[in-house]
């Protein structure tokens, strides 16, 4: 008697959660919810080619080089390096003297302790020092910035989808409110000190468009600086701050998928030569 009803009871839950089901589907259905402001105006990052992209790719070490430039006179000045360091610049093609003296000319000094008194101090960065933050501490990087923290660029570029592309496109995406996001959503206007950006997950941003105007740096190349060229450049050597290893990856990830494919081939030519007497017999 017990079993019966506890399988009836079970049975009402079941056909209860079921049409609870049933009715919020058929809701969904004939009164989908509305769209926000977000769903109705945030646009996929743009379509942009770079030398690193595909399995064949290798990253272009002048851009790389034009690309610490634009961070080094445009990004550093609010936003952090934590996971690179100094020596690292030598992977771009840069020399130890080079290296040393990008270091010791860096604006930002790194934090260190007076031996002789104890007290804080800073000195000047050497090549095995990391990027030293532009703020000691949140609290310095919020009042500097609106209230809000700018984020470490070491790893950005794999902390978003499309994470290149999403660099590129979030630069060179400021722009003014279009009229039909304010006609159809007119609560959506932008608060004042933020910047419209529909590549941002939430349209405004406190980071006011770091690129203004083309030769806002000099490449020493004598390549335009125009500001999408500024954009890539610097987006592709984000790539690789986040991906310094990436071409070696790839080639290990070839040399294993080779190396996959012989063993395949040379155990299924062994399987044949063992089984082919069996085979005949049977």
């Amino acid at each position: 008697m017990v079993r019966i009803g506890a399988f009836l009871v079970g049975l009402f839950f079941a056909g209860w959660l079921f049409v609870s089901f049933l009715v919020g589907a058929y809701s969904y259905v004939t009164e989908p919810p509305a769209k926000t402001v977000e769903q109705a105006f945030h646009l996929p990052p743009k379509h942009v080619a770079f030398s690193f992209d595909g399995p064949f790719g290798k990253y272009d070490k002048q851009q790389l080089q034009r690309g610490f430039q634009v961070f080094k006179e445009v990004c550093s000045a609010c936003h952090s390096l934590k996971f690179v360091a100094f020596r690292d610049l030598e992977a771009l093609g840069y020399n130890e003297a080079e290296v040393k003296a990008i270091a010791k000319q860096w604006a930002i000094k790194t934090p260190s302790v007076d031996p002789a008194t104890g007290e804080a101090s800073t000195r000047e960065p050497v090549p095995a020092d990391y990027f030293p933050k532009p703020f000691a501490n949140n609290v310095a990087a919020a009042a500097a910035n609106n209230n809000a923290i700018p984020p470490d660029l070491s790893l950005m570029t794999k902390a978003r989808h499309h994470g290149t592309a999403y660099v590129y496109s979030l630069i060179t995406g400021y722009q003014n409110q279009p009229a039909a996001l304010l006609k159809q959503f007119p609560d959506a206007k932008t608060p004042e000190g933020l910047h419209y950006n529909p590549y941002f997950a939430n349209l405004n941003l406190a980071m006011a468009p770091p690129l203004t105007a083309d030769g806002q740096v000099t490449y020493g190349d004598g390549t335009k600086p125009t500001v999408d060229q500024m954009a890539q450049d610097v987006a592709a050597f984000l790539t690789w701050t986040a991906e310094p290893k990436l071409e070696n990856r790839r080639k290990a990830g070839l040399a294993t998928l080779l190396f996959l494919l012989i063993a395949t081939g040379l155990a299924y030519m062994s399987y044949q030569n063992i089984w082919a007497d069996k085979k005949k017999a049977a």
